[in-house]
């Protein structure tokens, strides 16, 4: 979130007030004898601080009660000092005492009716008892008296209150944050409420680098304060999970009964479909503050998910039973299903949260994604524009109207059923072949699974990853995604942003492809676990080596026993160990669809979208068309097992301490090997040592070894690429050859070793082997100028016209160095179907080369026979 230093005054906000105040210096400006004496009679006892200090510490510490009890006793023996009325009204709010609440600041404001930080936490507590009109005089009252006395505002309390009614009214966000927020943190660093106040408006922008950086900065000035701690670990939620959970659980050790902490765990468990889990710590929260709207809301979601429609609306009643006009219980419901993939349901929520205020931000930036991510691009883009117009400052807002602009630049492949969007140079290099893939994937699984589809469906593909996380998430910098499918549109990255770890495009858009049909069958009610296990699984049916397969890893977590049983498989995705464990959830997840359909048959798969798509929850689906869930769940360990004790079976898989042997002298490790001649992860460490060593006799035994026990490895550092390369320095081209053919048939994203084949092949004249093995690497990368050459060359030596114009059309779209070769040989192949365009690239070519003999030639012939 930029600091957006625009001054602009909105009708709501004085401009007299913002001159007056950045005017004053507090610490520079002479007192008045009275001010003076109101000084004074403000500053409490160090007795009464003392006391104020620990009524504030039982508050965050979550001692409401006591809070209560302290600050009453306080009130009663008529101690000054306006917070205290604050402190006891921030507690029974905490607790759902609304009404106590209100008589609490009521009483308040008799006696400090100046505190703007009373009129701030008035206006909220009148809202939650329905006085929604006396709320809006209080709101306007803050800056009317401070239009009167700015001299009085500038402590830190009264600076943060005018900022967050000043947001309120309409206000620059960048315009509070500099005017009130930082001038409060410049003033009063150890006053912890402005560093709150900053760090709270970064995250409502989404902006978490500078959220993160002001929630630390002021976790300097006030240590251990929950409040801080909580914004700290949402800040660093994508930045870095671990901190963040490391974060939350300090917070609950300080105050066990924050109720934002306590909200955020319950985002989590839905996130993972753990809703009767989510069910008993909603009902804790509930006896600590029975009338939460974010609570009730959450209630309404799962209901929702539940197909409980009766309960979702007794929850929703309940929800806006204290605030019947609050937009954020209709946000957060619709979040929570857009989080889902319920796009429609969220949609639907979030006009419901812009009826109740038509102003309310949030709902209209998730609105906006939510229509785009249903393909209703008109509307979502104007939801957009409107999000922006009314904030500059929101970074997803901004973010997405730069993607459009950039999307405007995009070319589009449209037919009767796909909207192709793609970068225009992309387009024309394999925008054909992204169409024909699409058309072969909803021919055979539209058909496998028995969908009509009638609508067209959205693709677009992403040079830029920024661009892609932007379109997906919402942000730039989110990773390890390789597409996303919301169900009419889907979104990937392209080719060109996979560059250091190359990846099939086919089958990535397969595997979307796949979530096209599922999510349409079940109208988008379907856990994450059998969505992605049905994709997964679909990608091997077409090609056995796309998707998730059987390695080493996967292999020890099913014996050790750290698989998810199917009814939480779900949670398996959110907040996995490492990188490995998520991959590891899509493999688990395939397999259980492996399972099902090798026992009880694709119909049986139909059936339970079918329950799906009617309500039925996954678990009760399942058991309906299968046998109970104990039971299946206690066969197919079995039968995983079963799976991961065959695989790779001539491999020694024993447990062994491999350390000593690295750290001690060779030999030691020669003899363990004699030992254990099929020990896989032993032959691989030993294989490094001898390679160190340049033992390379040794060595190409031990790898030899290593492709003989486990071909199928395809790991950065199997063995058959080691081999082939030890061969390649030899000169033993054709056994190189021959391991990198075996490679090529099961690694589909070996790119590097396909264009050492096509090298090859091409040294020894087999052009069906190079056109061939060319497909092969396209399918990786087809934005490479040689692959492309070599194509272009194969088909010319077959005879194949058309794709020899196409590889040298593509060619010239990634800009080669020697352009008049590229335009003369293209100009060579439409002689004779299109003279004008033959003679049009020669010409091309004579201008960048004017003394190209061969042109000059070709010239000549076309209009010699140019009737």
């Amino acid at each position: 979130m930029q600091r957006v230093h625009r001054f602009r005054v909105w009708p709501d906000v004085s401009l007299s007030l913002l001159e007056q105040l950045r005017s004053l210096t507090l610490r520079t400006r002479p007192l008045s004898t009275l001010s003076i004496l109101i000084f004074l009679l403000s500053v409490p006892t160090l007795s009464a601080a003392s006391e104020l200090e620990d009524c504030e510490l039982l508050l965050r510490t979550g001692q409401y009660q006591a809070c209560i009890q302290t600050s009453a006793v306080a009130i009663d023996k008529k101690a000054y000092g306006s917070e205290w009325p604050l402190v006891k009204a921030q507690a029974e709010l905490a607790l759902g005492q609304y009404a106590e609440a209100q008589q609490t600041v009521d009483a308040g404001l008799k006696r400090y009716s100046w505190s703007l930080p009373l009129r701030y936490l008035a206006w909220q507590i009148y809202h939650l008892n329905n006085e929604h009109e006396a709320a809006d005089v209080l709101l306007a009252s803050i800056h009317e008296l401070a239009s009167r006395s700015a001299w009085r505002y500038t402590d830190a309390d009264s600076l943060v209150a005018l900022g967050q009614a000043s947001l309120l009214r309409g206000m620059d966000p960048g315009e509070v944050l500099e005017t009130f927020y930082d001038r409060a943190i410049q003033e009063y660093p150890d006053q912890r409420d402005a560093w709150l106040a900053s760090g709270n408006l970064a995250l409502d922008k989404h902006d978490f680098a500078l959220a993160s950086e002001t929630f630390a900065a002021g976790l300097k000035q006030t240590p251990n304060d929950p409040d801080l701690l909580f914004g700290l670990s949402q800040a660093l939620q994508r930045s870095d999970p671990q901190r963040a959970a490391t974060l939350a659980t300090e917070v609950l050790k300080i105050n066990p009964y924050h109720l934002p902490s306590r909200m955020a765990e319950i985002a989590r468990l839905i996130d993972s479909e753990e809703y009767a889990t989510a069910k008993i710590q909603l009902d804790q929260i509930l006896a600590i503050n029975p009338h939460l709207a974010s609570a009730w809301a959450s209630l309404a979601a799962i209901a929702h998910f539940e197909n409980r429609p009766f309960d979702e609306t007794a929850y929703y009643q309940e929800a806006l039973s204290h605030h019947d006009q609050n937009p954020r219980v209709d946000y957060l419901i619709g979040k929570i299903l857009s989080e889902h993939y319920r796009f429609a349901e969220g949609a639907a929520y979030q006009k419901q949260a812009l009826e109740k205020d038509l102003k309310f931000l949030p709902a209209r930036i998730q609105l906006a994604q939510d229509q785009l991510r249903l393909g209703q691009e008109v509307s979502g883009w104007e939801h957009a524009l409107q999000a922006h117009a009314q904030d500059g400052y929101d970074t997803t807002t901004f973010n997405l109207l730069e993607l459009k602009d950039q999307l405007a630049r995009f070319k589009t492949l449209e037919d009767e059923s796909f909207i192709i969007r793609m970068e225009a140079r992309e387009a024309d290099i394999y925008g054909q072949q992204v169409k024909t893939l699409l058309h072969q994937a909803r021919k055979t699984l539209c058909q496998k699974y028995g969908l009509q589809l009638d609508q067209k469906i959205t693709v677009e593909i992403f040079p830029d990853p920024d661009d892609f996380a932007v379109r997906t998430f919402g942000m730039p910098a989110v990773s390890g995604y390789l597409g996303v499918c919301f169900g009419k549109v889907i979104t990937a990255n392209s080719p060109a942003s996979q560059a250091d770890h190359p990846t099939s495009w086919e089958s990535v858009l397969w595997h979307e492809f796949c979530h096209v049909v599922t999510l349409e069958l079940t109208s988008n009610k379907m856990p994450r676990w059998i969505s992605e296990g049905i994709s997964v699984y679909e990608e091997r049916q077409k090609n056995p080596y796309w998707g998730e397969v059987m390695i080493p890893q996967y292999r020890e977590l099913i014996l050790k026993g750290e698989t998810t049983p199917i009814s939480q498989l779900s949670s398996a995705f959110m907040n996995p160990k490492s990188s490995l464990h998520i991959q590891f959830a899509y493999f688990q997840s395939s397999m259980v669809v492996e399972y099902l359909v090798q026992n009880f048959g694709l119909e049986t798969i139909r059936n339970i979208l079918g329950d799906l798509q009617a309500g039925v929850p996954i678990n009760v689906a399942i058991e309906r068309h299968t046998k109970t869930l104990g039971e299946l769940e206690e066969e197919y360990a079995i039968w995983l097992k079963a799976q991961a004790d065959r695989f790779a079976p001539r491999a020694d898989w024993s447990e062994q301490d491999l350390r000593p042997l690295l750290n001690d002298d060779t030999k030691r490790f020669d003899d363990w090997v004699r030992e254990h001649p099929n020990h896989f992860r032993g032959l691989m460490a030993y294989a490094s040592i001898l390679a160190e060593e340049n033992r390379v006799g040794e060595l190409e035994t031990t790898l030899k070894k290593l492709v003989e026990i486990y071909p199928e490895y395809t790991g950065a550092d199997n063995a058959s690429l080691q081999l082939a390369q030890l061969y390649q320095k030899q000169k033993r081209f054709d056994e190189e050859q021959q391991l990198l053919e075996q490679h090529a048939r099961i690694n589909p994203n070996a790119l590097d070793v396909f264009q050492r084949l096509i090298e090859r092949y091409q040294d020894q004249g087999n052009w069906s082997a190079v056109y061939q093995t060319v497909r092969k690497a396209h399918a990786v990368n087809p934005l490479n100028q040689e692959t492309q050459q070599a194509l272009a060359t194969a088909c010319i030596k077959l005879d194949r016209r058309q794709e020899a114009i196409q590889a040298y059309q593509a060619i010239l779209a990634l800009e080669p160095h020697n352009k008049a070769e590229a335009h003369y040989q293209l100009a060579r192949l439409l002689q004779k179907e299109n003279q004008q365009q033959a003679k049009r690239h020669t010409l091309i070519a004579l201008e960048q080369a004017p003394r190209f003999r061969a042109a000059h030639l070709l010239l000549l012939e076309l209009t010699t026979d140019t009737p």
